[in-house]
This record gives C-alpha cells, sequence and structure tokens, in this order.
C-alpha cells in the first residue's frame, strides 16, 4: 500500500451499523472526496464512482477475482467459482453452468413460483401484521431454490438458517466468526452429500444438470459442482430473497408509485429495474490488483484488495439523473444491480421473472400497507444489505 494523501477524518467502514442502516451518504462523500479510498477497516481500498467501477468490471486483468469476491472470503473458496475466479478458468466455468441452466427455461419455474407465492399469501391472509421477508420473500425463495435443484425438503429450514449465516460479517471483529464458518462448511458438506446422490440418481434437475453438462468433452469437477450449488444457494436464497425484501421496502415507502404499479402491472419490469439501482441487495464484492494502479492520485499497489461499491455507483449523478430519487420510470439500463463485465449476475432473468412473479401477486392481493417499524433491523453483511424482518401493516 502507498503512503496515504487522504483527509483522515473520514472513515468508511463497511461492517458498520450505521452503513448497513444506510450507506447512501458516505457514498456521496466517496465518490465527490475520496473517489480512489483506502478504508483502513476493510483493509482494502475503495472504488465509488461508476465509471471506476465499470472498469474493474470489465478489465478482469487488471482486476482480479481469483483470491475471492467476497470483502471476507470463506476458505477454499476463491478460485473455485464464477464469482471467484478469471479467465480462462472463470469462461470454462461460465459455459458449463451456463449450458446447465439453460436446460431448465425460464417458463418452468413459472407456474411453479406463482403456486409459492399464492400459498405463502394464503397463510397470511388473516393477518393485519406480516413479516414480508420471513413470511413471503424467504420463503417463496427457499421453495424456488429447492424445486430447482431438487433438495429434499426435510432440510429446508437448515438450509436456510445457514444460507443467511453465510452471508454475515461480525460488525465488532470485522470478519467471519465461527458460527458464519460453520454454515459455509455445513452447506459445502450439505451440497456434496446432495451431489454424490445425485450423481448415483440424476433427475430432471438443476443439480442433474450440473453434474451431467458437457462441452466438448468436458464437465464440472465434483468440487466445482459442490462449491457452485453452495454459492447459489448462499445467493439464491439470501441475496434473491433480500432484494424481494428491499423492492418491498421501496414499495412501503413510496406509495405513489406502489399505487401506479397496481393501477398498471406493465410498470413492475421498470420498477424492479429501478429498485435494483436504488436500493440493491449486492452493495460490495472485492477484487484484487494484478499490477500497481494510479487512480485519482492514490497508487493501488499489486496484491491489495480493492473493494467495488455497487450501491455507490448506482447513485452517480455521472450517469443518473436526480440519482436519489425512485422513479419507476427511469429505465436505469446502466445500472449495476447485478454487477457487470465477465462476472455479470448469471441467475439474473430468473430473479428478475421470480420477483416480478411475487409482486404480480403480493401487489393484487395487499395493495395497501405501511411499514411498521420506522427503524429497521438490517442483515450485518459487508457485503450485501437487507431487512433481517420487514413487518408490514395492511391498509
Amino acid at each position: 500500500m502507498s503512503e496515504l494523501t487522504l483527509d483522515q477524518s473520514f472513515r468508511f467502514d463497511p461492517y458498520s451499523p450505521q452503513n448497513d442502516a444506510d450507506p447512501y451518504p458516505a457514498y456521496k462523500v466517496l465518490r465527490e472526496e475520496h473517489p480512489c479510498f483506502w478504508s483502513e477497516e476493510a483493509g482494502m481500498w475503495v472504488l465509488s464512482r461508476h465509471e471506476d467501477i465499470l472498469n474493474a468490471l470489465q478489465n478482469w486483468r487488471l482486476y482480479s477475482s481469483a483470491k475471492g469476491n467476497l470483502i471476507n472470503e470463506f476458505p477454499g473458496r476463491a478460485g473455485a467459482t464464477l464469482g471467484s475466479s478469471d479467465p480462462p478458468r472463470h469462461d470454462r466455468l461460465r459455459a458449463l453452468v451456463q449450458s446447465a441452466m439453460t436446460k431448465r427455461a425460464l417458463d418452468h419455474v413459472i407456474e411453479p413460483a406463482r403456486a409459492s407465492v399464492r400459498k405463502h399469501l394464503a397463510a397470511i391472509e388473516g393477518k393485519d401484521v406480516f413479516d414480508f421477508v420471513g413470511e413471503l420473500g424467504g420463503a417463496v425463495t427457499l421453495d424456488l431454490i429447492f424445486y430447482l435443484f431438487a433438495l429434499p425438503p426435510e432440510n429446508a429450514d437448515k438450509v436456510r438458517d445457514n444460507a443467511v449465516l453465510m452471508v454475515q460479517t461480525d460488525p465488532v471483529t470485522r470478519q467471519k466468526s465461527p458460527a458464519h464458518l460453520a454454515a459455509f462448511q455445513w452447506m459445502a458438506d450439505y451440497a456434496q452429500r446432495i451431489v454424490q446422490e445425485r450423481k448415483a440418481n440424476p433427475g430432471d434437475d438443476l443439480l442433474s444438470n450440473f453434474i451431467t453438462a458437457e462441452i466438448d468433452g468436458e464437465k464440472l469437477l465434483d468440487k466445482e459442482v459442490q462449491l457452485t450449488v453452495t454459492t447459489l444457494i448462499m445467493a439464491g436464497i439470501e441475496s434473491l430473497s433480500g432484494f424481494m425484501g428491499m423492492f418491498a421496502l421501496n414499495m412501503a415507502d413510496f406509495p405513489q408509485a406502489r399505487r401506479a404499479i397496481c393501477a398498471d402491472l406493465s410498470l413492475l419490469p421498470d420498477a424492479i429495474e429501478e429498485s435494483l439501482r436504488f436500493n440493491t441487495s449486492a452493495q460490495r464484492f472485492k477484487r484484487c490488483a494484478t499490477q500497481d494502479i494510479e487512480l485519482h492520485g492514490q497508487t493501488i499497489k499489486a496484491g491489495d484488495f480493492i473493494m467495488l461499491a455497487y450501491g455507490s455507483a448506482n447513485r452517480d449523478s455521472a450517469v443518473f439523473n436526480e440519482p436519489d430519487a425512485y422513479d419507476i420510470t427511469r429505465r436505469p439500463k446502466r445500472h449495476l444491480g447485478f454487477g457487470g463485465g465477465v462476472h455479470a449476475c448469471l441467475g439474473s432473468m430468473l430473479a428478475r421473472v421470480a420477483v416480478q412473479i411475487l409482486f404480480e401477486e403480493f401487489l393484487t392481493a395487499v395493495p395497501e400497507f405501511t411499514r411498521v417499524d420506522e427503524k429497521l433491523d438490517w442483515v450485518p453483511s459487508s457485503n450485501f444489505r437487507s431487512p433481517s424482518k420487514l413487518l408490514l401493516r395492511r391498509g
């Protein structure tokens, strides 16, 4: 790390509960005053401007993912998953995973997703107050993951609880706690058992397709299948559920936008894109510099880690007019809610379909609602941002 010339009165701590609750004021300071900032708390540089982050996403040779993309990485994961590898290894993994996923067309999930939403809506029908995260978003996401991978239903609660733990970090120690590491190990062991069982008895499901996917005679290795499934379960359950929670929060906080959508559900896709920009659940991911980088008067040394603050890029006024306004007519084509470059989220279309189906049903059944709690509890995570609970009151 080079000598610093920064204003040391400003701090950026991605582990701070205050940043979990609202990182956007700090992002604004970063973009305007410290666009290449060394965070002592994170032990890495922070890039906050859309142009710089997009450049990093497009330049994998300089900004490498091979040492992990999570701010606090799990042991043994770096280099073995889509998000934590660079081309050509990444390209091989992506081609094989994409081949497996395209065999399960999006049409296959539409009816199961709608049935799941209706089931969970029926369960809260008599409740004036309900927890959107636990009783709708999280429950539907879990159903979808179990459907896609054909997982045995008896482990559903454990899978969900460990997935939620995996994305968290300890705000005091600023690292993964023993409980978080144990959750990752449990999920990896669980995935390994399921992979071995499915190899012996393949079916018509996404996991079986991962095992059997083949391009030019090459297949995914067992460890690659195991860690891909582990990561997708974590991302599917917490990241997708987290974004559903964020979208529901936006619908509660911006009733005019919600009522416009209720009157015309064809507005939903644009509202989803604006929510991905305005309040993405995927806030920050990591890269490693492969050589010295001169940027905004600072020298990022080869081997230094770099945090890409997607949530900040999505509020950059150089790209988005009135970025702190929630505008469902915006159509923000350049948002980074699903990342970008070679690491653009492979499940983005599936996520969009799932969110649209849930909110078509939810807003039809519950068109009017308000937040119960002005202050929310947030999932403590250096990567993701979402409420751990979102109590809504009908009417």
